[in-house]
């Protein structure tokens, strides 16, 4: 019996031998296939890990045109707005037009009640004519007294040949001569009186002719042709114009040509000059644009918040009258334009290499670069575009229009398809790849 638990016991160690030697193989096995697993995925990472950055960042010159505009805005108003007013006082008692109305030069627009005015051209038409008769009662006085004074004066000479020959006495001669004195002081006189008449009735005159004239201006007449744009009169108000004429309608003259009051800035103003194109654009019709010139840069500043502006005044075209005076419109003026030309970024005109690092990681100070001349711009042209060595060099070269994106490469100095360095890669702060 002891023979046989002894046999037992032994088979039963031998059986969990194999059994924790199997276990042990299996934990191998497993821990051989996820280091296998590991290994595939980094060979596969390493495979497919896509390639570094490029340091540059850099865009090739192109062929196109470029255009140089100087945009600014303003208020559309017509080319000629005449203000329409009144010269005398009284009560409107007819309103002929309204707003929008189409009127003719010489078209009544308005009536002032002229009773008041008649009355008085009446009262002086009266006392013109009082004062011509006057003058004609004053003009046959003048003759008179002139025949008189030479009735007396032959008189005088008769008495004067009678006492030279001792037939008259000298007391007749006096008696003569002073017929003739006062003859002629009378027709001195008359004369006078003839003269202040005539100077009367033309006083009376030029007030008759004033009160006619202030008559006619109580009918308010329309200057020019055009569309009466603004009203500011109804029928039973009264006008007073005794110190400053009233405006009662303003008219502007042409609205299928307009132009706009653009306010540029100091910066731009010299880009600018009279005939330019420009193009303009509102809001109450977007997409659409209304073709124009530039008429006037006027040399008066306007500063408002110590911002400087000039004004320019675009004519613009207005044919179908959609835009109206008041609205706000943007203008495009094109100063300047290269067609076909070698197009650089501005951005690689701008762009400056970073300066080397030091062994501390702080950049070396480099020279000042050299200034350049007018007309004349600084590019980095990429020399080598090999991954992890890539290089450039600097290149000056002449430059023309500038429409703030691109610009002009003159005399061909960059060949089209030049690569041109416009910023740098920074990948100090990325990651490095883990090994998943």
């Amino acid at each position: 019996m002891n023979d046989t638990t002894a046999a037992t016991e032994e088979l039963r160690r031998a059986l969990a031998a194999e059994e924790g030697g199997r276990r042990w193989l299996r934990r191998l096995g497993i821990a051989g296939g996820i280091v296998a697993i590991i290994a595939a995925g980094g060979a596969w990472r390493a495979k497919h890990r896509p390639a570094p950055p490029p340091k540059y960042v850099t865009k090739a010159i192109e062929i196109g045109d470029i255009v140089e505009k100087v945009q600014a805005t303003g208020a559309v108003q017509p080319l000629l707005q005449v203000n329409v007013g009144a010269q005398v006082n009284g009560r409107v008692t007819k309103v002929n037009v309204d707003f929008n109305s189409f009127v003719k030069k010489g078209d009544v627009l308005a009536e002032i009640d002229p009773q008041i005015l008649g009355t008085m051209v009446s009262a002086q038409q009266s006392n013109l004519l009082q004062q011509r008769a006057q003058l004609e009662q004053a003009r046959a006085q003048m003759e008179s007294s002139k025949a008189q004074m030479e009735t007396t004066r032959v008189t005088m000479i008769r008495t004067k040949q009678l006492y030279d020959a001792t037939l008259a006495a000298k007391a007749d001669l006096d008696t003569a001569a002073g017929q003739f004195d006062a003859a002629k002081a009378t027709y001195e006189a008359s004369v006078a009186n003839v003269a202040a008449a005539t100077a009367a009735i033309g006083a009376q005159q030029a007030q008759l002719n004033q009160s006619t004239t202030n008559l006619g201006y109580t009918k308010i007449i329309s200057p020019v042709d055009g569309v009466v744009v603004t009203r500011s009169i109804d029928p039973g108000a009264t006008v007073v114009s005794s110190y400053q004429a009233p405006i009662l309608f303003v008219i502007a003259q042409e609205l299928k040509q307009m132009r706009v009051m653009a306010d540029i800035d100091e910066a731009d103003v010299g880009k600018l000059k009279e005939g330019m194109p420009a193009d303009a654009v509102v809001d109450a019709f977007p997409g659409e644009q209304f073709h124009g010139i530039v008429q006037q840069v006027r040399y008066s500043p306007t500063t408002v918040s110590g911002v400087v502006t000039y004004s320019a005044i675009v004519q613009v075209a207005n044919p179908d009258e959609k835009l109206r005076p008041g609205m706000t419109a943007t203008v495009t003026i094109k100063t300047n334009e290269a067609k076909a030309a070698l197009k650089v970024p501005n951005s690689a005109l701008r762009y400056k290499p970073s300066p080397p690092e030091g062994p501390d990681g702080k950049p070396i100070p480099q020279p000042p670069e050299p200034p350049l001349a007018k007309g004349q711009g600084r590019v980095y042209v990429l020399t080598s575009d090999k991954p992890g060595d890539e290089k450039e060099e600097p290149k000056i070269i002449p430059v023309g229009v500038n429409d703030g994106i691109a610009t002009e490469v003159q005399n061909g100095a960059l060949p089209a398809g030049t690569k041109v360095v416009t910023d740098e890669n920074d990948d100090k702060n990325k990651k490095k790849d883990g090994p998943f």
